[in-house]
């Protein structure tokens, strides 16, 4: 049996908000180092948005995309673990 196409998309766009806030939070972690203060106020949404539209871009098969998603978050998990 296979999984429609739009159920996996469904899935990319909700693993796009854990994905893409990893994503700005490591883009504020990059920039302003540990005491990254008040700078994921402004890279936290651009991160969401950035995984969002990669989770609806048809320029990569559905079911990849899922797979970044969900790596990516594990990735940022552990990483977020290891540096606080």
């Amino acid at each position: 049996m296979r999984i429609p196409r739009w159920i996996v998309v469904g899935a990319s766009v909700v693993m796009a908000f854990p994905f893409g806030w990893g994503l700005g939070v490591l883009a504020a972690y990059i920039v302003g180092g540990k005491d990254f203060g008040q700078l994921p106020v402004a890279t936290v949404p651009l991160g969401i948005v950035a995984a969002i539209v990669f989770a609806v871009s048809p320029s990569v098969e559905a079911s990849t995309r899922l797979k970044i998603m969900l790596a990516g978050t594990l990735i940022f998990v552990i990483f977020a673990w290891l540096v606080a």
